[in-house]
């Protein structure tokens, strides 16, 4: 396991990270029980940073989670939550006001069964009025990191271009990190374009979905994907590429999403231990670039293509 710093926040993180997700399922007890048991493997194997969010099955992520952390050394992990985003009944709403900045963050930490966050982020910060973001939600982060209670402060976002926007709108050192999914896959390496800038604002960066929400898996892509059909039967295409090559295509996804030692860590997600053991050693082992530059030939007509967050 390689460690990269985020940005200049002094947490040196395992360059593969768990991300808590998968563990907001309809959980039955056993199922559980073995979501817990994954977070500890990661653990184990090295992994020391962990994200997660209220908004991740409704609350039930970071209750489960919290469960699993009572039981690990606090010094062995650090740990990532966000605000802003929410669910309740399948319903979506979201909430980026300085008072529930604050409420958001001390029930997390409830749940979490933590007394700090090393890392808040606001989640999703497209579905946001970016001027609120910048005059009232990272302000209230700020009053809660001089306090203590907070860490560092980061955002998350699907769209590239709106990292820089609240970047450059807010005080040097106010945002700290940056979170991206999607943007550094097989099929989509967009964010190289803003390492430059993230570098010279002294800002960390974190990917996130190394298999692009699915895409890049034998079991392809869910229902619900958003992803452009174009892109989805590229995804097809790719993957059928790889298995009569006798390759895998989620060990090049996972590789490929973690060599950028410009990038401190690629977030994947499962609740199956022998998943967590599996994707770790598809990020410690060799990348066949020949096979990867195979893999982006086959997406060149949809390469970079995205699509709307939902």
């Amino acid at each position: 396991m390689k460690y990269r710093e985020i940005g200049k926040t002094g947490m040196k993180v395992s360059h593969l990270s768990f991300g808590a997700s998968s563990l907001g399922g309809v959980f039955h007890s056993l199922k559980e029980e073995t979501g817990m048991e994954a977070v500890y493997t990661a653990v184990e194997n090295g992994i020391n940073f962990i994200d997660v969010s209220p908004y991740y099955g409704h609350l039930k992520a970071e209750a489960v989670l919290g469960k699993a952390l009572k039981n690990i050394d606090r010094k062995r992990y650090y740990l990532s939550t966000k605000i802003g985003r929410y669910g309740k009944n399948r319903i979506n709403y979201w909430d980026y006001s300085a008072k529930n900045a604050r409420i958001s963050v001390f029930k997390s930490m409830e749940r979490l069964n933590v007394d700090y966050i090393d890392l808040t982020n606001i989640h999703d910060i497209e579905f946001s009025d970016l001027e609120q973001i910048c005059t009232e939600t990272l302000p209230a982060l700020v009053d809660l990191r001089n306090e203590g209670i907070v860490k560092h402060i980061g955002i998350t976002n699907l769209n590239l271009r709106h990292f820089k926007y609240v970047i450059d709108h807010v005080p040097a050192g106010t945002v700290e990190s940056i979170l991206s999914f999607c943007h550094y896959t097989l099929n989509d390496d967009s964010l190289t374009g803003y390492l430059d800038y993230f570098e010279s604002k002294n800002i960390g960066v974190i990917n996130a979905s190394p298999y692009s929400m699915g895409l890049l898996t034998e079991r392809g892509a869910p229902a619900w994907h958003p992803a452009p059909e174009a892109l989805k039967r590229l995804a097809r295409k790719a993957v059928e590429f790889c298995k009569s090559e006798g390759i895998s295509i989620e060990q090049l996804a996972v590789a490929f999403s973690t060599s950028n030692p410009r990038i401190a860590t690629t977030l994947f997600s499962t609740t199956n231990p022998d998943n967590v053991l599996k994707t770790i050693r598809y990020a410690d082992g060799p990348m066949d670039r020949d096979q990867i530059k195979k893999i982006q030939k086959i997406f060149e007509p949809g390469y970079c293509d995205t699509w709307v967050n939902s």
